[in-house]
């Protein structure tokens, strides 16, 4: 959806590939399981540098925070913001090269990590509630609300803007995500406390196989505690992306995307993985 926010000069080119940047934003969580190094570009548990006020003590730039806490340190708690602006300068060398395959890599790429930085339960140590008896909690939030109710969602979000500064943007929505996390857990919690057990899970099908999950009650009831928050971070991510990519093209000199083909790239044709994010680490600039 974050392609129906892009500029005239800009929406027909993703929508002729609209596929490609769908099916691929998944790549990056497929990664996770089969390449060393690329866990921790999804996530910044940012409470380990401090549990209530952590962004007074972490610095914005990463050489900055590589002096401070160390690169291990970093990469052991997650590096999120930094690898979100590290694709930005991807992206906008791509549109810089007019590479089509490289912008299209780079695009789904950026999908996948910007919407991981609006998930509440992405920015902390307790990232599925392992710590205080709510294990699984990350997929209901993440996962099982956006199924059920993804449906009814409004994806019509808006105009993309252009960010100044694509890290500051990047910790912006990080911040933003870190403040809602004690929402997400303490309601859950409370919810569990009042909730019949017996009718808090559910057996659903997904796929081929039936799987045990917290039932349609619980979700519904859940979601309304938290006043529609899944949906109105579900949207700020669509226009989000929207507004990344956008700055990459207006910082790659504005290309005009209409000179290349209007047909779907084939799947061969886009960059390969010596380009992948998860071989590049996060630099100061």
């Amino acid at each position: 959806m974050a392609v129906f926010s892009l500029p005239p000069e800009m929406v027909g080119f993703y929508k002729a590939n609209i596929d490609y940047v769908e099916r691929h934003a998944v790549d990056a969580d497929k990664r996770r399981y089969s390449t060393d190094g690329e866990a921790c570009k999804h996530y910044i548990d940012i409470d380990f540098y401090h549990p209530t006020h952590p962004f007074e003590v972490m610095p914005r730039r990463w050489d900055e925070a590589v002096e401070k806490f160390t690169e291990d340190t970093l990469i052991e708690y997650g590096i999120l913001p930094w690898n979100i602006q590290l694709c930005i300068y991807a992206l906008t060398n791509a549109f810089k090269e007019k590479n089509e395959s490289s912008i299209l890599y780079w695009s789904a790429n950026i999908g996948h990590y910007v919407a991981d930085s609006h998930v509440p339960l992405h920015t902390t140590l307790n990232y599925n509630g392992q710590l205080t008896g709510q294990r699984g909690i990350h997929g209901l939030w993440e996962t099982r609300i956006p199924e059920m109710l993804a449906k009814d969602y409004d994806l019509f979000v808006g105009r993309a803007n252009y960010f100044d500064s694509p890290l500051s943007a990047s910790w912006e929505i990080i911040e933003d995500s870190f403040h809602a996390k004690d929402s997400v857990l303490n309601f859950e919690r409370d919810l569990s406390k009042v909730f019949d057990p017996d009718l808090k899970y559910a057996v659903i099908k997904r796929g081929n196989s039936n799987i045990r999950t917290y039932s349609d009650a619980f979700v519904e009831e859940y979601n309304r505690m938290l006043n529609g928050m899944v949906e109105r971070r579900f949207r700020l991510s669509v226009l989000n992306v929207a507004c990344f990519w956008y700055s990459a093209w207006v910082n790659g000199g504005q290309p005009n995307l209409s000179e290349f083909s209007d047909r779907e790239i084939e799947e061969e044709e886009v960059a390969d993985k010596k380009n992948s994010p998860v071989e590049t680490r996060p630099h100061s600039h």
